[in-house]
């Protein structure tokens, strides 16, 4: 059993996002003897992993929470959300994020991190769009309906100067350009995001439910994890894909039609999504999920939009693990882990709803 010296850390919060290092700033003395060197507050390893698309969240996570836990390593494995829910749910994790809130009958476990009977604490820590990114040279960004999105997905138009795409966007010089649809290979959480959008806002066209692997019976080309998708739309000119926000710099980027009019995508059309957005019912208060409304018609919102969240225990195995998981999901959670994740990422910060804000940090607060 690891075992932790219980010190209360009140340490700065450093967001220098290349202090990865978890020798790195500084540590909080356990005694008064100058002679004797000043011990962590905290002692231990987090392995987590799970979604690829709070990467860069988690990287100014990682760099804050070590600078003022030096004894402390966060390791965390983008292994899309799939994996990430599964290797928590086997032990390799202790705890896990996901685009994907595990669904309201597998909450009960059991899981290999957590002690007997448990609950499972969900909150989410990341608010980001889900740019649909393409590579037309020549142009920077395309106005499209759910409809016509979804047409480009299914096969159904296969050429960029397809007349549902020019009578949207008049006056420019659409190529004949083949069309590449991009999507991810992996269980991913991104793609349930994205085709729950696309099952509500395009019922008629987009006939599949929302789910986490892609559709067998669409072509396409299949990348693995949104670093994938990202280098398969730069690399391809015509290509077209979905992928988090964070990562479509560099290509053309799509406004999406809400009522009557083309939101493009940012952190703050997002946050008024979610915002628009009840809880999910049927879920205790530390299983914090939103039913995300993707049929929302009011200007400057968002609709195409992912919720990433982070499982884990309630009450841990191995106390140690609870310290730890408790102490860097606080971070996380508060008002400076929200706003490194923002500079980092580009994402909405959680805290800018006080009442979800609230409820989340009430459910961290009950992690041990």
């Amino acid at each position: 059993m690891k075992k932790s010296i219980l010190v209360v850390a009140v340490a700065a919060i450093a967001l220098s996002l290349g202090a990865c290092a978890a020798n790195e700033g500084g540590t909080n003395p356990t005694n008064t003897d100058p002679s004797q060197p000043e011990t962590p507050a905290l002692i231990g390893t987090i392995d987590a992993g799970g979604a690829s698309s709070m990467t860069a969240a988690m990287e100014a996570w990682r760099a804050g929470f070590q600078n003022a836990n030096t004894g402390v390593t966060v390791n965390y494995d983008p292994t899309g959300s799939g994996t990430g829910r599964q290797n928590f749910t086997d032990g390799g994790y202790v705890f896990a994020g996901t685009d994907a809130a595990f669904a309201v009958d597998k909450v009960a476990g059991p899981f290999a991190p957590c002690a007997p009977d448990s609950a499972l604490v969900q909150v989410p820590v990341y608010i980001s769009p889900i740019a649909i990114g393409f590579k037309l040279t020549g142009i920077e960004s395309l106005n499209l309906d759910a409809d016509t999105i979804a047409k480009i997905f299914t096969g159904a138009i296969t050429t960029w100067n397809d007349p549902a795409i020019a009578a949207q966007n008049s006056g420019v010089n659409l190529p004949a350009t083949a069309v590449t649809p991009v999507h991810r290979s992996d269980q991913s959480g991104t793609t349930e995001n994205f085709t729950d959008y696309l099952s509500k806002a395009a019922p008629s066209v987009w006939t599949w439910e929302a789910a986490q692997t892609w559709p067998e019976s669409l072509t396409g080309e299949a990348a693995e994890k949104t670093q994938g998708v990202r280098e398969t739309i730069t690399a391809t000119e015509g290509a077209v894909g979905y992928l988090d926000a964070s990562q479509a710099t560099s290509m053309g980027t799509v406004a999406v039609k809400v009522g009557s009019g083309y939101v493009s995508y940012s952190a703050d059309a997002a946050a008024a999504a979610v915002g628009k957005s009840p809880l999910q019912s049927g879920r205790a208060a530390s299983d914090v999920v939103i039913a995300l409304d993707r049929t929302l018609t009011d200007a400057n919102v968002y609709p195409v939009v992912l919720v990433s969240y982070i499982a884990a225990c309630g009450t841990y195995a191995d106390a140690n693990d609870g310290e730890l998981v408790s102490a860097f999901l606080t971070y996380v959670v508060s008002a400076d882990g929200q706003a490194a994740a923002a500079a980092n990422a580009g994402s909405a910060p959680i805290t800018g709803d006080a009442s979800l804000a609230a409820k989340v940090s009430a459910a961290v607060s009950t992690i041990s």
